[in-house]
């Protein structure tokens, strides 16, 4: 458990608070006091990730903060604040905000961020030689898994890739043609559909280009991938390309000419509110989802239903999930540094300890015990990571019908 007597640093008062720009580790109160537990998070509130990072995060924080504050942490009950910085859905700005948390507020857990690229910036110009434990909230780029220590609780894109893969040929398609936008998480996307579906499917890829982020016009890719004999085209991108990509490809006709595939970026309201009707119909899709049939998925559905009348996804749980490992943790841990997170973080989420559901369940079990006393399974399923710091895969699919998103089945990475 976490030593009442820790020394942190100070900030601003305002305990359970998501905070925007400069604060510090800790929290101050009337009497000058230090007390509760700031953590630090890079998040894409702009740019083209801005509808996943700030539609999905913003309430599975405010969500995750009442729920661990309405309990406590330490032996006092102190409270847990999340100092929010923006990446600006760019590696320079993610990798200033980290070096703001880290460099200047000294925050010893850090999550960040949604874009792969953005994620694996920051572990390797900030993050990478110090204690700081890092954990990207919603990347699921299959480089991630090459650092082992940035840690996630969406699964790795190359079970994704693996599922497009079997999909698309599944569905009839020997020849395929796939456009990835230029950054991390397109090049390995690209990479394993290509090596997936030809290897293992006897596919084959007749394109597999990437396009430049933020341009006005794909039309020149677009010609390239119709000049194929591929009959399925996958888009592998974000909200802003996709709407261009699907415009321009509407334009002219391709939408009644091939079948579309995409993944979790390609699947957003704001994709539809500025696109014409009719040109996604053929559109088929895998997103990570929760696991079929999880009632603690079902109960935070109705709860996220009931505070905002909308529908949770699944990447609101994962940061939901990821900030209660952090908790678990710190609350786990014999102080209140980087090093001592660490070495609990891995553990509030793997068996044979205890199933637990929420961060009281969780207290009440390490006030007494230690973190392989707990098995932490939250609204995104089980959280068990293995070596490259990944939990095992759950997708489901999605189509587009009358200019409207339809969910189907659950498929799990390991029947792949």
């Amino acid at each position: 458990m976490v030593d009442d007597n820790l020394a942190r640093r100070t900030v601003l008062a305002g305990a359970g608070a998501v905070t925007l720009g400069s604060l510090a580790g800790c929290l101050q109160d009337d009497d000058g006091e230090t007390d509760g537990y700031v953590v630090g998070m890079v998040d894409a509130l702009t740019g083209t990730l801005a509808p996943y990072g700030s539609e999905y995060n913003e309430r599975a924080r405010e969500m995750a903060l009442e729920d661990i504050n309405d309990v406590g942490i330490g032996p006092d009950n102190e409270e847990f604040e999340i100092i929010l910085e923006d990446s600006e859905s760019s590696n320079q700005s993610g990798v200033n905000a980290a070096q703001r948390l880290i460099n200047q507020e000294n925050v010893p857990l850090l999550y960040g961020a949604v874009s792969s690229g953005v994620s694996i910036a920051i572990h390797e110009s900030v993050v990478d030689g110090t204690d700081v434990v890092h954990i990207a909230q919603s990347s699921s780029g299959a480089t991630v898994s090459d650092y082992p220590n940035l840690l996630r609780p969406v699964p790795s894109g190359a079970g994704k890739g693996a599922v497009l893969s079997n999909m698309m040929y599944e569905d009839g398609h020997d020849t395929i043609a796939v456009t990835w936008i230029n950054n991390d998480y397109g090049d390995a996307m690209g990479q394993v559909v290509e090596e997936h579906f030809e290897n293992e499917m006897g596919g084959t890829v007749a394109y597999n280009g990437s396009h430049d982020p933020g341009e006005a016009s794909y039309s020149a890719e677009l010609s390239e991938m119709a000049d194929t004999d591929a009959t399925a085209w996958l888009f592998a991108t974000y909200a802003d390309e996709a709407i261009v990509l699907f415009n321009d490809a509407y334009d002219q006709g391709y939408n009644e000419e091939v079948d579309y595939y995409g993944a979790e970026s390609t699947i957003a309201d704001t994709i539809l509110d500025n696109t014409e009707p009719g040109s996604q119909e053929t559109l088929k899709g895998v997103r990570e989802g929760p696991p079929e049939g999880s009632d603690v998925y079902e109960q935070f559905e109705e709860r996220f239903n009931d505070e905002y009348d909308a529908n949770p996804n699944v990447y609101t749980a994962y940061t939901y999930d990821a900030l209660m490992w952090g908790a678990m943790a710190i609350e786990a841990a014999d102080e209140y540094t980087g090093e001592a997170i660490a070495e609990h973080i891995r553990e509030v989420t793997k068996e044979p300890g205890e199933e637990v559901n929420s961060f009281e369940e969780a207290k009440e079990i390490l006030e007494d015990g230690s973190s392989d006393d707990i098995n932490y399974v939250g609204p995104s399923g089980p959280g068990e990571l293995d070596d490259n710091g990944d939990p095992v895969g759950v997708y489901e699919v999605y189509t587009v019908e009358d200019h409207d998103y339809v969910i189907g089945e659950t498929i799990s990475a390991d029947e792949i």
